[in-house]
């Protein structure tokens, strides 16, 4: 795994980047795409190690033990900036981008670039965009800028077009499976991490390492189903006691967008693995008992209820009327 920098998958990325360090290529900038949890912020450190590590193993191959690889790893080396939203979810705000626009302008203090990682950059508001995309153009020749963002269709087309792209792409679910084996998981619930991660070996190992994020799931997805056979005054209260928390809010809608879409998949007749494999039995009754149009509204619905709730809507007002829409009679 050394020569693709200790790096899980998408091993055409890394073969990328090494041959522009190698190359003396380096671009201005890159936006790394793709979902959470696959391992962007862990590509672009590694990146900024190849960048400005002292004494590379070969072109292109950071030692990743030396100070200036272990302080980029930590996110606490002198030449890298860290530019990110408060919060998963939340609104990177212009002010950030403001406060890095200075240090950026200053040569580096160790090494040969000075690094800005933007980390879930689709969560930035207009005025940052906007502030970032002066930075895009007017950048020293010594400043790598290095954006994340689910999408590049998020961005404005203006930034996407001055960065090179990589599309980053979940692994195979055998790929994740070995993965955790490796780091201790035994064999069953490899698996079902495994799936639940939908090929991101980041999230897997979070889910792994973090016993109360299975629990927050399991008790959840207990209440979608449950709530399924909930009459109206059941769902209203449980609209008001999930709108208590935006934060705890969106996590659950996320876990519920993959259970409807394991619905739509069953529906369908799809042949696509679930992600919640130890679901299966409520999903395929679901299925069974919607129609495909039903099935796909079902995920329309959860999928613009995570949209609206990052853009400030009523947080109750909006749960009330997503809960409302379910179908009912138990899972």
């Amino acid at each position: 795994m050394t020569s693709n920098w200790d790096f899980l998958g998408n091993a055409w990325a890394v073969d990328m980047l090494k041959k522009h360090v190698t190359h003396q290529a380096v671009r201005h900038a890159y936006l790394l795409t793709g979902p959470s949890g696959l391992g962007r912020r862990t590509l672009a450190l590694r990146f900024a190690q190849a960048l400005d590590c002292p004494k590379p193993a070969a072109p292109g191959e950071p030692c990743r033990t030396c100070k200036t690889c272990r302080q980029i790893e930590a996110m606490q080396y002198p030449d890298l900036a860290v530019v990110q939203a408060e919060r998963e979810g939340g609104v990177l705000k212009v002010e950030k981008i403001r406060e890095v626009q200075h240090s950026l302008a200053l040569k580096p203090y160790q090494g040969r670039y000075r690094v800005a990682l933007f980390l879930r950059f689709d969560e930035a508001n207009p005025s940052a965009a906007n502030a970032l995309l002066k930075t895009l153009e007017e950048a020293p020749a010594y400043v790598v800028l290095l954006l994340t963002a689910e999408t590049p269709e998020q961005l404005l087309p203006t930034i996407v077009s001055r960065c090179e792209i990589l599309r980053l792409r979940p692994l195979p679910i055998a790929d994740v499976e070995a993965f955790l084996t490796e780091k201790g998981a035994d064999g069953s619930r490899a698996a079902l991490l495994a799936h639940l991660s939908g090929g991101r070996p980041g999230y897997a190992l979070h889910l792994m390492e973090n016993p109360g994020a299975l629990d927050f799931r399991r008790q959840r997805l207990d209440d979608l189903e449950h709530l399924l056979g909930a009459g109206r005054g059941e769902r209203f209260a449980y609209a008001e006691s999930l709108a208590r928390d935006k934060e705890a809010f969106r996590s659950v809608l996320l876990l519920w967008l993959a259970y409807w879409r394991d619905v739509l998949l069953c529906a369908s007749g799809a042949a696509a693995p679930l992600t919640n494999v130890d679901r299966a039995a409520p999903i395929e009754a679901l299925a069974a008992r919607l129609s495909l149009a039903e099935a796909r509204q079902r995920v329309t619905d959860m999928e613009g209820a995570v949209a609206r709730l990052e853009k400030n809507v009523n947080p109750r007002l909006l749960a009330e009327v997503l809960l409302l829409d379910w179908p009912h009679g138990g899972a």
